[in-house]
């Protein structure tokens, strides 16, 4: 039994030594593959397209931005009314029109109203403009009367003052002049009559009482005289000053009635001219309205003006963006001159390329472009930046972060191409021309912080190399330092064993990219030694 037990734990040994010894094996084998593999992979692939030969060339350096299709030249369709229009008929969008197709047409009814109201208004300014018409003949006439009366009465008045000057005057003072020589003479006779009946009285011839008579008739004949005197001074100094001025007063007052009556006529005429001319002027306004309402009521039907293709506004915006709005449809209501319909010009095409404001500064009209539309993937159009937008527009709420500027192309197509607008389109704008320099694929450039470096193969796998960069395009960058024509860069990520030397930790771009070679050179034998050294020094294992 004792036997069985030293037996059993000899071969339990020498098992448990067997599989120590064959893991020994198996990792030794392991690592020395891994160790190898780089020596034997770089031998390998060298001829492949893992590896690329650096050489000096040309290259373009173009950048790559999407977009949609636009038109240069659009005709618009907008609200020709001047009031909000509703409408009643819209033709499809995506339909191509020929000139004079209808396009929208437009609820008629208000404005039909309208004009009825206004005919209605138009036939009372009318008859307001025959009224006030008539009122101002009937001013004119009794104007024209009263001046008439007027007039009569200043003549009348001026005949009266000739009068009594060549007639009435002479008249009264030669009646009071010869009044005063009769008496005169009547008195002289009276007083030789009387002294000859004192006489006759005396020698008894006449009686007392014919004597008395005789000095009564002397008396009255005397005082005859005095009155005629009396009566000739007081025409003379008075009466014919009163009647003088009588006579010119009723000149000046004719004269006087007369501008009454100018001044009083001359302000109803002008008020009545003013109601004239206010109720032409409102029917003229009126007339020129309705002639508005009845232009308009025209332009309910909206027809096409050229030959196109139509589309919406709602479909478009700034730089052939899709609008958020809603199309228009029957029962739309639409703003005065309110853009409802484009329809572009197929003959004059621009593209619309979205450009990140990080690229934006490096584009100038004139950069030439090649562009390819969705419609025609493998026919590319030659175009030329025509302008860049002034605004950046953002991403919206699916990227609020986003800023996109808007780069105009204006393209040479062939017109039997039958570009549309909005048709999706790709295009490369041409930055710059690289000639006769050293370049690289830029999947080969790597970077670390602020150093670029690729991977050259050497001993037993590959280094990082620092490099300086130049100008660079979707594929291709132009390398200034760090390697030489004729020399190879991997053309993908190493994996971890394959690297044998990085770059250092400190290490400083803004330095000689020269003076790195060597040290990553010697970094990498240095490694590779190390390593063979560490599976050199991997002990032997033995069974017991």
């Amino acid at each position: 039994m004792p036997k069985r037990s030293h037996r059993y734990s000899r071969s339990h040994g020498s098992t448990k030594a067997l599989l120590v010894l064959a893991l020994v094996v198996f990792i030794i084998a392991l690592i020395g593959v891994f160790v190898l593999t780089g020596s034997v992979s770089t031998e390998n692939k060298e001829g492949v397209s893992d590896l690329h030969l650096v050489d000096r060339g040309d290259f373009t350096v173009s950048f790559p931005a999407s977009g949609e299709l636009s038109s240069s030249e659009f005709k618009e369709i907008r609200n020709p009314l001047d009031t909000s229009g509703v409408i009643k008929y819209i033709i499809d969008e995506g339909t191509t029109v020929q000139q004079g197709d209808l396009l929208i047409q437009l609820n008629q009814d208000s404005l039909e109203e309208a004009i009825e109201k206004l005919e209605d208004q138009l036939t009372d300014a009318e008859n307001r403009v025959v009224d006030v018409e008539q009122n101002l003949a009937i001013g004119n006439s009794t104007r024209a009367s009263a001046l008439d009366k007027a007039d009569i009465n200043i003549e009348i008045a001026e005949l009266g003052l000739l009068a009594w000057r060549e007639g009435i005057d002479l008249q009264s003072l030669q009646q009071l002049e010869l009044n005063l020589a009769t008496a005169e003479i009547n008195a002289d006779r009276l007083t030789k009559r009387f002294e000859e009946a004192e006489e006759l009285v005396k020698n008894g011839f006449i009686s007392k009482d014919e004597y008395e008579m005789d000095r009564i008739r002397m008396i009255e004949s005397d005082s005859a005289v005095k009155q005629a005197k009396i009566a000739l001074d007081v025409y003379q100094r008075y009466t014919r000053k009163q009647d003088e001025k009588k006579w010119v007063s009723d000149v000046e007052q004719a004269n006087a009635e007369r501008a009454r009556v100018i001044q009083r006529h001359k302000a109803e005429i002008v008020s009545q001219n003013n109601s004239v001319e206010s109720a032409q002027n409102r029917v003229v306004k009126l007339e020129e309205r309705l002639d508005e309402l009845r232009g308009q009521l025209l332009m309910c039907k909206i027809n096409a003006p050229t030959t196109g293709m139509v589309v919406y506004r709602s479909s478009m915006s700034g730089g052939g963006r899709r609008g958020d709005d809603d199309p228009p449809m029957i029962g739309s209501q639409l703003s005065p001159n309110e853009l409802v319909i484009l329809i572009p010009s197929a003959s004059k095409m621009i593209a619309n390329l979205k450009v990140s404001e990080a690229r934006i500064a490096n584009i100038r009209p004139g950069m030439r472009t090649i562009v390819y539309s969705d419609a025609h993937p493998n026919t590319p159009i030659e175009g030329t930046v025509d302008g860049i937008s002034v605004m950046a527009e953002d991403g919206g709420w699916r990227d609020p972060q986003r800023r996109d500027y808007t780069v105009r192309v204006k393209l040479f197509q062939d017109p039997g191409m039958q570009l549309k607008p909005s048709m999706r389109c790709v295009g490369n704008i041409t930055l710059d021309q690289v000639e006769d320099a050293l370049s690289v694929p830029i999947q080969s450039v790597f970077r670390e912080g602020r150093s670029a470096f690729v991977y050259v193969p050497t001993s037993g796998g590959f280094a990082q190399q620092p490099v300086t960069l130049g100008r660079s395009s979707e594929l291709s960058v132009e390398i200034l330092n760090g390697v030489a024509q004729g020399d190879r860069v991997l053309l993908r990520e190493p994996l971890p064993v394959e690297v044998v030397s990085k770059l250092p930790l400190n290490f400083n771009p803004d330095e000689d990219v020269e003076n790195s070679t060597a040290k990553t050179s010697d970094t990498a034998e240095r490694t590779v030694q190390k390593t063979a050294s560490s599976v050199a020094s991997i002990p032997s294992v033995t069974a017991d």
